[in-house]
């Protein structure tokens, strides 16, 4: 199996909320994610339990969201993928309680693949985008 097969295939089953649990036939053990934060760069040592309950999070947050790849390019043991999710705001999120209304989230990763599974990524996530999309909600339906 391709690095991009192995990295696709864990969008269709796993990130995409459908199939959370399968994350260890997707993910090594111990799996380095690499984050930035407000500018600061944090690395982050996952399991694929952890990963899945993170994914159990979003839906919990956001409902059944739908993901689009919208770029997805491989060379070598590494896959560039960047993706547009849009759920729906049913959960708290950062203290703004549900409203109701589409939140969409843009973000890259670039991961590495290693016997078959993700072994280390690299992930930006526009938070400013979804802070601004949560503070509009609130505006608008005052919740």
């Amino acid at each position: 199996m391709t690095s991009e097969h192995v990295v696709r295939q864990f969008f269709e089953q796993v990130r995409s909320g459908k199939k959370p649990d399968f994350a260890n036939q997707f993910m090594a053990e111990q799996v380095l994610a690499h984050q930035i934060e407000s500018e600061e760069e944090q690395t982050v040592l996952r399991t694929p339990q952890e990963y899945a309950e993170h994914v159990v999070e979003m839906l919990d947050a956001y409902g059944q969201f739908s993901i689009e790849i919208q770029e997805c390019l491989a060379a070598g043991d590494k896959v560039y993928v960047r993706w547009k999710q849009t759920g729906t705001h049913v959960g708290e999120v950062n203290g703004y309680q549900p409203s109701g209304l589409p939140v969409i989230q843009l973000a890259s990763a670039v991961y590495r693949v290693e016997n078959e599974k993700i072994a280390e990524y690299w992930i930006q996530i526009d938070r400013a985008g979804i802070q601004k999309q949560l503070e509009y909600n609130k505006n608008r339906t005052g919740s």
